[in-house]
């Protein structure tokens, strides 16, 4: 039987990498230093698999087709857009899991989109370069499973569901036969407007509020935002918060700590990390 041990909300700011000297020193070294922190947290739970949430920026499926969520369930390579420090490679997945949370999906109620070969975009990259990818150096064994929700562009998934997809994780690698210890990473966020002329503002109310709830575990709270709020408050890449309530959702109760968080417009959104600790 497999269990969720932890896990982690972070950001996937592409900026941090294409202009890493914008902020003031002071930081950039806290920002950097975040996911640090996260990547030898993760080294101490032990994970045999980590389940990353992210979004697809019109990059991966274009326009003509556009999967309300989405698991890889074979080889996994990335990023496909480089960047300055993030460069495409391989990435080790863990297929036998992704394959059964995608079949126990579907045998209830949720039926996943399926990526039998999928080469993902930053938004999973970063996490896995940054976070889990420290860890196998340092000796472990880790599969990577990613996952895809509708948060970057619309149609949006609903927030309603992008929770039971994370409670379906759950209870699939609950199901799992093997006995794996999972983690999963929510990725994206927080306020940030894209392609617009409010680009590079920051609402630090509208990601304190996020954080909250966060930090308390509380899915239903934020499941129970509108979709016009988050455009108004957080901006369009604020929809990514989707991707942090699966997370959350996958997690099941736990115990919230904030790593860091920081109103950064140098580097165009607000950078939080959240450490979700398994009660």
């Amino acid at each position: 039987m497999g269990k969720i041990v932890g896990g982690f909300l972070v950001p996937h700011d592409p900026v941090m990498f294409v202009a890493p000297q914008a902020p003031a020193q002071e930081i950039r070294d806290r920002m950097w230093g975040a996911f640090e922190q996260c990547a030898q947290r993760l080294a101490a739970l032990k994970a045999d698999a980590v389940v990353v949430v992210g979004s697809d920026h019109y990059m991966l499926f274009g326009t003509s087709c556009l999967p309300a969520f989405l698991i890889g369930t074979g080889d996994v390579d990335g990023p496909l857009d480089q960047l300055p420090g993030l460069r495409r490679e391989t990435i080790p997945a863990h297929e036998a899991l992704a394959g059964f949370i995608a079949s126990h999906g579907r045998a209830n109620g949720l039926d996943w989109a399926v990526a039998r070969a999928l080469t993902v975009d930053h938004a999973i990259a970063i996490p896995e370069q940054k976070i889990i990818k420290p860890a196998r150096e340092a000796g472990q064994s880790i599969g990577t499973v990613p996952v895809y929700l509708a948060s970057g562009v619309d149609p949006y998934i609903t927030l309603a569901r992008a929770a039971q997809v994370g409670r379906g994780i759950r209870q699939a690698v609950e199901a799992f036969e093997e006995d794996v210890r999972v983690a999963v990473i929510g990725s994206g966020g927080l306020s940030h407007w894209v392609g617009t002329a409010d680009m590079g503002r920051v609402s630090e109310a509208f990601d304190r509020r996020i954080l909250d709830f966060a930090l308390r575990g509380d899915v239903d709270g934020m499941a129970a935002l509108t979709d016009e709020y988050i455009l108004a408050e957080g901006g369009n890449g604020g929809m990514e918060i989707r991707n942090w309530l699966c997370a959350m959702a996958a997690a099941g109760p736990y115990t919230g700590e904030l790593i860091d968080y920081a109103p950064v417009p140098e580097w165009v959104t607000g950078l939080g990390f959240v450490h979700m600790q398994v009660r």
